[in-house]
């Protein structure tokens, strides 16, 4: 196994926290549409199937769901990170990261504009201007769970593959980075759906229950 130089990290549910704003987003276009609000639970066990996947969540299989779909993202964009922090611990990953002389970066199905902005309107922004390459879901023509868009971040990084880890809360995070040759770690503190198996089943190289797990697997990687 060869030493990592370089950690990248899926964004909501694994670096930041930023499903209170999703889902205040979608309470409002449910009451635009006369339906009642949802529980936080429940759009945060959805987040990482995206907007069409909270759309559905909201409002069935129903035949308007692109424009429902460009409608939540309007509104979450009006105000896009006034809850969204990063979570509990990752700043001290981030810490040791810069400490250990090792890059990182953001790898997300998210929007690559709308991921920008969240970044650098959170809670965290300060703690979070460093990071070396950003990839949106836009960015590389596809999404993971194919591998492109790490792959992509690798060539902007100029860093080979099998010494970059991919850090993730969802099965597709997994899925992407090992297809794309790097080290996984699946974490679990984010947004799994209740259909899917729990992240410590995940065929992950590393599992990791808080972030302080992450920090102490860093001295192993």
């Amino acid at each position: 196994m060869n030493a990592m130089d370089v950690m990248l990290f899926d964004l909501d549910g694994t670096l930041l926290d930023t499903a209170t704003d999703l889902h205040r987003a979608l309470v409002r276009l449910l009451t635009e549409h006369d339906r009642p609000p949802i529980a936080l639970e429940q759009t945060r066990r959805h987040v990482s199937r995206g907007a069409r996947g909270l759309v559905r969540l909201a409002f069935g299989d129903v035949p308007n769901e692109a424009m429902l779909t460009s409608r939540l993202v309007d509104l979450y964009q009006q105000d896009i990170a006034a809850h969204s922090r990063a979570f509990d611990g990752m700043v001290e990953v981030l810490d040791a990261l810069r400490s250990g002389g090792h890059r990182w970066g953001i790898v997300t199905n998210k929007l690559e504009a709308l991921a920008r902005r969240v970044v650098q309107e959170c809670a965290d922004a300060e703690q979070l201007t460093d990071a070396s390459v950003l990839i949106g879901g836009d960015t590389a023509g596809e999404r993971k769970p194919h591998p492109a868009p790490l792959l992509l971040a690798a060539d902007q990084l100029d860093a080979p593959v099998d010494r970059i880890v991919y850090v993730g809360d969802a099965p597709t995070d997994i899925a992407a980075g090992q297809r794309a040759g790097m080290q996984t770690v699946a974490v679990g503190w984010g947004y799994v759906p209740e259909d899917e198996a729990g992240y410590e089943h995940w065929p992950a190289d590393h599992h990791a229950a808080t972030p302080r797990d992450l920090l102490s697997l860093l001295d192993r990687l």
